[in-house]
């Protein structure tokens, strides 16, 4: 129907056809950070560490997310309350200056974690789904059934600063590396360098984030009628096979038939075409 009130609450009433029950996600608790992260190692790949150990100059270009990995566990002293470990990987894309040379390219992978504690509320109830396979590879999601699910909003960082550093300043025997899953070494062509590397690239990030839980939910809403689209397949231009139906769409140019003062520019401007 053409008429249809996009806008329950300028209905007017006597619109309002009868109730219906939905399932939807129940929004429990949420909360913003603006993360600034000091001093993050940047893994660099094979290639880009070799350039790295002889540069005399390195400037960060930008920085990618490429996912986010989340868990959600109870909080002991609060059965209301879920823990919240969300990690960060991001692709590093840097300039390397040798000498008087062209800047070469590095690329590698940093990693940041984070926890948020947030309200996720009680459940009692068991969760089965038609879609879940006891015996596949989903059937690891019938024991948290009951949990809540986190998500994750998150920009692409601001890279902020960066530093090189020798490995003998930086104590890497305090720094063991980190578990990268083989989803995100396989976004590289080539290995990521953990360790036995003589210079490290650091990165200053500032993040923006909301991190949020949600339960499964019925809710009650008024209903006004089935969304039905109002909008034709083939109304915008070029789907037709008509040429004239196509030509007759354009709008007359006519500000292209006024004639032009003699102090404008003659400016070159190829014809409006569909």
């Amino acid at each position: 129907m053409a008429d249809q009130c996009q806008d329950t609450l300028r209905c007017r009433p006597e619109d309002l056809r009868q109730a219906m029950s939905i399932h939807t996600r129940k929004i429990t608790d949420s909360c913003r950070d603006k993360d600034c992260i000091e001093d993050l190692r940047v893994y660099l790949t094979a290639g880009s560490q070799s350039i790295l150990e002889a540069a005399t100059n390195v400037r960060v270009r930008c920085a990618e997310l490429l996912y986010t990995g989340m868990e959600v566990e109870p909080v002991a002293f609060d059965r209301n309350h879920y823990c919240i470990d969300a990690t960060f990987y991001y692709r590093i894309i840097a300039d390397c200056v040798m000498g008087s040379g062209r800047p070469a390219t590095l690329y590698g992978l940093s990693v940041f974690s984070k926890r948020a504690v947030l309200c996720g509320e009680d459940s009692r109830a068991h969760v089965y789904r038609s879609d879940f396979l006891a015996n596949g590879a989903e059937g690891k999601s019938m024991l948290t059934a009951n949990r809540p699910t986190a998500v994750v909003e998150v920009l692409d960082p601001m890279v902020l600063s960066c530093r090189v550093r020798d490995v003998c300043d930086c104590h890497c025997c305090d720094d063991p590396g980190v578990m990268i899953p083989r989803c995100i070494c396989e976004l590289f062509d080539e290995d990521l360098v953990q360790c036995n590397e003589r210079r490290r690239l650091y990165v200053t990030l500032g993040q923006f984030s909301i991190i949020r839980l949600e339960r499964d939910a019925q809710v009650v809403v008024p209903m006004l009628a089935y969304s039905i689209p109002t909008k034709e397949c083939c109304d915008s231009g070029g789907c037709t096979e008509d040429p004239c139906e196509m030509f007759a769409k354009i709008p007359f140019p006519a500000g292209q038939f006024s004639p032009r003062n003699c102090d404008q520019k003659n400016d070159c401007k190829p014809c409006r075409t569909c």
